[in-house]
């Protein structure tokens, strides 16, 4: 086991316990320390301010539900790496509330340890975690259950480890170094096929808008085509009645003038009577 390992187990143990022991216990462990190395840097050691040790209380009694939080970090600051809105706003809100809570329950376990969790002090543990979802190295201070003092989003950054973290971050386990690439290509594939599908539904609609459309351009076309086959059987019957109608034409010419040739003939008739009965 190496000064660096003992060191940070030893913080470890020491951050999380009662905060009014603190004193006493780091003393006790300088003592038995077998590294003088080791002894004097845990001698060095600070008392948390409460809300860190509240942080740190949660950080080793409720590891899984913090890494919940810290993974939806990770995940928030690649969709802001990737400028990506839809992701943005619904990690947003997941982040709000879930940091809420988390300071809340972290809040309540302290207090179920006796401490008096105090307005302020509930509002710097929830400032403390909400900072872990903007930047790494303050999740990884976070997680290590060894912060000397409170965080806030809006702290100086880089950070400064040493005066945040009893013994470091060294040694500390780093995030898998594929496991962001792996999400971010994922969520790229499912936005495709996202995309894909509505690109497919969109063609759906219009294809079926198209047939539609053809089916009532068939509808008229067979419509138009039986009036005009009515059209066209009227117009035949009225070319033949008006066939009729100028055989009827020819016949009445002929009867006017034979007609006409009558009259003329009884008015030639009439005349030559009445000279005949005037002489």
């Amino acid at each position: 086991m190496t000064a660096e390992s003992t060191l940070a187990e030893i913080a470890a143990a020491l951050y999380a316990g009662p905060p009014d022991d603190f004193v006493a216990v780091r003393n006790a462990h300088a003592k038995a320390a077998s590294d003088r190395d080791v002894a004097q840097r845990v001698r060095a050691l600070r008392k948390p301010s409460v809300a860190a040790w509240v942080v740190n209380v949660f950080a080793r009694e409720r590891s899984d539900e913090l890494g919940e939080a810290l993974q939806l970090a990770a995940e928030l600051r690649e969709a802001q790496a990737d400028l990506d809105a839809q992701a943005l706003a619904q990690l947003g809100r997941q982040r709000r509330a879930l940091t809420i809570r988390l300071a809340k329950e972290a809040a309540d376990l302290a207090a179920s340890r006796g401490e008096r969790i105090t307005p302020a002090t509930l509002d710097a543990v929830q400032q403390t975690i909400n900072a872990a979802f903007f930047d790494p190295d303050a999740a990884a201070a976070v997680a290590s259950g060894r912060l000397i003092r409170e965080l806030r989003a809006s702290s100086a950054l880089p950070l400064e480890m040493d005066a945040l973290v009893a013994g470091g971050l060294t040694g500390a386990a780093p995030p898998p170094a594929d496991e962001l690439s792996e999400r971010r290509q994922r969520r790229q594939a499912e936005r495709a096929v996202h995309d894909a599908e509505e690109e497919l539904a969109g063609a759906e609609r219009d294809l079926a808008k198209a047939e539609s459309d053809r089916s009532e351009a068939n509808r008229r076309a067979e419509e138009f085509s039986a009036r005009i086959g009515e059209l066209e059987a009227e117009l035949e019957r009225t070319r033949h009645e008006h066939d009729r109608a100028r055989s009827d034409i020819d016949a009445a010419d002929q009867s006017v003038a034979m007609i006409s040739e009558q009259v003329s003939r009884a008015e030639r008739s009439v005349h030559e009577m009445r000279h005949a009965l005037d002489e």
